[in-house]
């Protein structure tokens, strides 16, 4: 079977440059200038106004913790929150806040969340039961100084989006966190206002029936189905060129986490059964165990390059059993360690 040509390099996601008027908002709260800071990143004004401008996320992460330092706030993240507006993500902020109820808006915000971020970790998600829902944000574990504030912002700006839609404070049943409590775990209560849990399963915030069932004042049918069909078919554009390869590639990355996905579980994300899954790739010229060793070396590059994470952190993401197995496998690929290549890396810089 011939070898596939190299896939373009995976890149571990980016997002809307609107996300950084909720941090410039946040930064002038604490009494700081925040645009010789987004200067330095490319960020003026020109940039922020493109349409469908976006930012890598090692790059939001990298800024995201300057701006903390800077203002001397490790809860900026929830600041952030705080300040954040729906229009801000984009037409699916705009089409969300059109939504007739909290739990519609809540499933729009999920549902096109693919056009304002994406990340190679995955995906947020909505869980729905008898009793209410879980509004969740995807895991971005192992945790460090870099990114506990995009957990923040994400879960207090959810709570912040909803409870303008309603045009009323959102009561929250509980948050759920999955690091450890932070030295500043008080503010998380004043930010929602209910109980916080720690050293959680999943990043996520509860919402009952009676939260979900609120309903929008400004509300305008036609507007809001119009609205949806615009994200639906920008959502369908986004997701028609992708090959099956692609589709793949995406998939395996949030299954990677400390261990390793087999064939037969891809198809079943996919819907398929693994003999289908096989034949379809053989048809593209590929097969499973190509596209993962081929995902986990792009992966590895991206983390090294553009994170700040330690080999054996970067070893679980990808899947291994050890460090030292990432690391043969790294040397092997690349024919040099992974310490040399981000040596490499930062003299390019």
């Amino acid at each position: 079977m011939t070898e596939p040509s190299k896939p373009a390099r995976v890149r571990l996601g980016d997002l809307s440059v609107g996300f950084v008027h909720s941090l410039a908002t946040a930064m002038h709260s604490c009494a700081q200038d925040p645009l010789p800071l987004l200067q330095r990143y490319g960020l003026d004004a020109t940039r922020l106004a493109e349409p469908r401008a976006r930012l890598s996320i090692p790059r939001y992460m990298r800024l995201g913790h300057s701006a903390i330092s800077q203002c001397g706030e490790p809860a900026l993240g929830l600041l952030m929150g705080q300040h954040s507006r729906l229009g801000q993500l984009g037409l699916a902020g705009i089409t969300a806040g059109q939504a007739p109820t909290i739990r519609e808006a809540a499933r729009c915000l999920i549902e096109f969340e693919p056009l304002y971020t994406s990340n190679y970790r995955g995906q947020s998600s909505l869980h729905e039961d008898a009793q209410g829902a879980w509004l969740r944000f995807y895991s971005i574990s192992p945790y460090n100084h870099y990114n506990r504030f995009v957990v923040d912002s994400v879960l207090a700006g959810w709570a912040q989006h909803l409870s303008a839609l309603a045009q009323q404070p959102l009561s929250i049943d509980k948050v759920q966190i999955e690091f450890a409590a932070p030295p500043y775990a008080s503010r998380y209560e004043q930010a929602f206002a209910c109980p916080i849990e720690f050293s959680a399963e999943h990043n996520q915030l509860r919402l009952s029936q009676a939260s979900l069932n609120l309903t929008n004042p400004e509300h305008c049918p036609g507007t809001w189905r119009h609205l949806l069909q615009i994200c639906q078919a920008e959502l369908q554009q986004l997701t028609h060129t992708r090959n099956l390869t692609e589709r793949i590639t995406q998939l395996i990355g949030p299954l990677l986490h400390g261990r390793e996905p087999d064939l037969a579980e891809v198809a079943a994300h996919l819907q398929l059964p693994a003999w289908t899954l096989r034949r379809k790739l053989a048809e593209e010229g590929t097969q499973f165990r190509q596209i993962l060793n081929h995902t986990r070396r792009d992966l590895a590059m991206a983390y090294i390059r553009d994170t700040e994470l330690a080999f054996g952190e970067i070893a679980y993401l990808l899947g291994f059993a050890s460090a030292e197995a990432f690391q043969r496998a790294f040397k092997r690929w690349n024919q040099q360690t992974p310490g040399e290549y981000r040596r490499e890396q930062r003299r390019a810089l």
